[in-house]
């Protein structure tokens, strides 16, 4: 039996640890039935509890651990104990193999605390990389989120911001919603918590646990859609009715990248824009992250290439980027030439060392943009031409259909096969069926490469 002064005690724990305001209201949304279990419930800082709630529990069946900061409580600031809370779920996600998702709400760090406050995140920074490419990890920016707790929340995997949601490294310097979207620090925004819970139930529901497991298999249900016209309408078109989550929407807009299903399965769906006809720096930095988070936890990745390449401002380094993301990665690639596929452009989005490397019939791929080839090799048959522009503009027809077909690229030996925009969902998923058992290790001893990133 308990004594009065026991169960006085365990009633007040228990009135403490259920009094979590928007914190426990974020967690049970993210969580099945709304129901969690706390880890570290009872830990306080002087006579407050320590601003964080840590917890675990299940989404669409799967476990899942969580933190959510809690701005009711010291206006979330973090603390040595808040941080060992932190520290602690991600140590237990470590052990376990389970994602894990963190929730940011707060003013900043425990200024009382003084040097201890620094220590605090640095630990939590530490975690976090080396947590990096084991278990995915997913941050939902729902309010303030400044200075290392930024740098923190911007080293997952996604990056879910709200309306509410607002980064920034110094006072004044604040990025709200809409810009982290557009600048590329967010992957997905959402109006609401709970938007944004719903969205980081949708990516862990497709996402591998961690980087030893398989995805999860759904039922798939196919689109009688053709495969042709932007990269959007192409992504819906092979992938799974109602399964594409779209990444990164307001940055790089030559570049399109989503997670979705094909056949069931787990796919990541890199694709360039043809509107928007070369790549830019941004561009560049957005597949290169996607390719790499995808190999992390060897998700597929299916690259639909039509570009004429990079823009002449697009940074040297940025396309280094994009280049060695598709050469270390060693997930199953597939590649598809849709349209144009000029220049560095064509190597840099892993087309040579694919897995398998498909084209549409009226594929163009060059070394260079056929009008630059006629000046090139052709430019004594533009002698004596009444209308220079007009003359050059055939000759770079009749170029791309001799000397840059994807005929040409298939008899070279640069194409397995050409297909065309209605049979292209069903070819991409015979190629992730048969080569879903892909196994590569032949790689240098090294501690890790040293790519411009």
């Amino acid at each position: 039996m308990l004594t009065e002064s026991q169960r006085a005690k365990f009633e007040a724990y228990r009135a403490a640890s259920a009094n979590s305001g928007k914190a426990g209201e974020r967690l049970a949304a993210l969580f099945d039935d709304g129901v969690y279990t706390e880890v570290d419930a009872g830990i306080k800082n002087g006579d407050s509890l320590a601003g964080v709630v840590t917890a675990y529990g299940y989404v669409d069946g799967s476990p899942v651990y969580a933190f959510s900061q809690d701005k009711s409580v010291k206006g979330g600031a973090v603390s040595r104990q808040h941080a060992a809370k932190i520290c602690k779920v991600l140590d237990l996600a470590s052990r376990t193999g389970v994602p894990v998702v963190g929730i940011y709400d707060s003013n900043g760090a425990f200024v009382e605390d003084g040097a201890e406050a620094i220590k605090a995140y640095s630990e939590i920074l530490t975690w976090t990389s080396n947590l990096s490419g084991v278990v995915p990890q997913i941050s939902v920016v729902a309010g303030a989120c400044a200075g290392s707790a930024a740098m923190i929340a911007c080293s997952a995997d996604f990056v879910v911001i709200t309306d509410d949601g607002e980064l920034y490294v110094a006072p004044g310097a604040d990025v709200k919603g809409e810009d982290a979207v557009k600048n590329g620090t967010a992957s997905i925004s959402a109006k609401t918590d709970k938007d944004a819970m719903e969205a980081v139930r949708r990516l862990i529901s497709v996402l591998p646990a961690n980087n030893i497991s398989v995805p999860p298999m759904f039922e798939a249900e196919a689109t009688s859609k053709s495969a042709s016209g932007a990269a959007a309408e192409i992504a819906e078109a092979v992938a799974d009715v109602d399964s594409i989550i779209e990444l990164s929407d307001g940055f790089g807009k030559a570049a399109y990248t989503a997670i979705a299903t094909i056949g069931g399965s787990a796919v990541g769906i890199a694709a360039t824009n043809k509107a928007v006809e070369k790549l830019t720096s941004e561009d560049c930095s957005k597949l290169a992250r996607f390719v790499r988070t995808c190999d992390a936890f060897s998700v597929p990745v299916l690259t639909v290439i039509d570009t004429e390449g990079f823009a002449a401002d697009a940074c040297v380094r940025d396309m280094a980027k994009i280049a060695s993301a598709y050469a270390e990665a060693t997930t199953l690639k597939i590649s598809v030439v849709t349209g144009k596929a000029y220049g560095a452009a064509m190597a840099a989005l892993g087309a040579g060392n694919a897995d398998v490397t498909y084209a549409y019939p009226e594929a163009v791929i060059s070394p260079i943009a056929p009008v630059a080839a006629v000046e090139f090799l052709w430019h004594d048959k533009l002698k004596g031409a009444k209308d220079l522009a007009e003359e050059r503009n055939k000759l770079a027809e009749q170029y791309a259909d001799e000397n840059a077909s994807a005929f040409d690229a298939a008899e070279k030996g640069c194409v397995d096969d050409i297909i065309t925009a209605e049979e292209a969902r069903i070819k991409i998923q015979a190629a992730l069926e048969a080569m879903s058992g892909k196994r590569m290790t032949k790689r240098l001893p090294k501690k890790h490469s040293n790519m411009p990133f």
